[in-house]
């Protein structure tokens, strides 16, 4: 079987306003990162391109409330840019790609636990981790991962699931719709202290773990977290289906955080979470891209994580 690259146009035309770091550019970076590494290195047939489809509003309801989500796509302006907090823009594209970047995942977890695809890689903006039920924050609208989550348990009956996030921000708004649901597993590194202020792991759980990084940490500190204590927590959960919120802010070139990963740390985490899918699930993941902002940086990365889910 392949590993699904799912995106859309419309995750491009999304514009949060001039100077936003979490521009166009990054997707056009990943997209042609991962054309490149197709074109020159990839496998014949390792991978297959899949257009995203919108999400209905009742997807967007697994997780957000319906005033949540009416607010957002009615905030959406039909020219220039809305802000609904000072880190969040909207353009007039705002809307369609949201919801693309919500359909990407949910049409992930169809392809994947239908037997069409190994695993797949949404490849789509506007990010989604920050995103509370109720909040939107930090470049984040509706929280992507977490409704790929809950569609995958109303569509396809399944109990016990699990988020992993290596984005170098705590992923407070998916911590926040998993909290209070015991078959619902969440496990984060990050930057601490750091934004958004959450994940200090003071308050974890069987099910709610963080490993807080301190800035300047590398490559020990962050594979002895995952190595050490949330892979191992994770492989207990005995889940099935794994989601990833790839972020790959955590490089040391990132201009937003001062974790100083490189390329072959994603490549190491993800090949790690595949050996527990492979283990746990059938091999059943669905990765989602969150953050990045050096362009080289991310693109260089998000391939060295596709390279490591399409590997035979």
């Amino acid at each position: 079987m392949t590993t699904l690259i799912i995106t859309h146009p419309a995750c491009i035309d999304h514009d949060p306003g001039s100077g936003h770091p979490e521009a166009p550019a990054r997707l056009k970076a990943v997209l042609g990162g991962l054309e490149r590494w197709e074109a020159e290195t990839a496998v014949p047939g390792a991978i297959t391109w899949v257009e995203a489809p919108k999400a209905e509003r009742d997807t967007l309801i697994l997780v957000h409330g319906a005033e949540h989500v009416d607010r957002v796509l009615q905030a959406v302006p039909q020219s220039g840019t809305a802000y609904l907090d000072p880190d969040t823009g909207l353009s007039p594209a705002t809307g369609n790609a949201a919801r693309r970047a919500a359909g990407a995942v949910t049409a992930a977890v169809d392809a994947v636990l239908g037997g069409a695809a190994r695993n797949a890689f949404a490849a789509v903006r506007p990010p989604g981790h920050h995103a509370e039920p109720n909040r939107a924050m930090g470049f984040c609208l509706f929280n992507n991962v977490a409704i790929g989550a809950l569609h995958a348990r109303k569509k396809h009956g399944l109990g016990r699931i699990a988020v992993v996030d290596f984005d170098v921000h705590h992923g407070n708004g998916t911590e926040a719709a998993f909290r209070d649901d015991d078959g619902l597993f969440f496990a984060s590194s990050h930057q601490f202290p750091h934004y958004p202020g959450t994940g200090s792991g003071r308050h974890d759980s069987d099910h709610i773990l963080n490993a807080p990084l301190a800035p300047g940490s590398g490559s020990a500190e962050f594979r002895a977290a995952w190595g050490e204590r949330l892979l191992p927590a994770l492989e207990q959960f005995a889940p099935e289906l794994i989601l990833i919120s790839a972020g790959f802010d955590a490089h040391r070139k990132d201009p937003l955080a001062d974790i100083n990963l490189v390329e072959a740390d994603f490549a190491w985490v993800t090949g790690e979470i595949r050996a527990i899918a492979e283990s746990r699930c059938a091999g059943r993941l669905v990765s989602t891209l969150e953050g990045g902002y050096d362009l080289d940086a991310l693109a260089a990365s998000a391939v060295a994580h596709v390279e490591a889910l399409a590997r035979q």
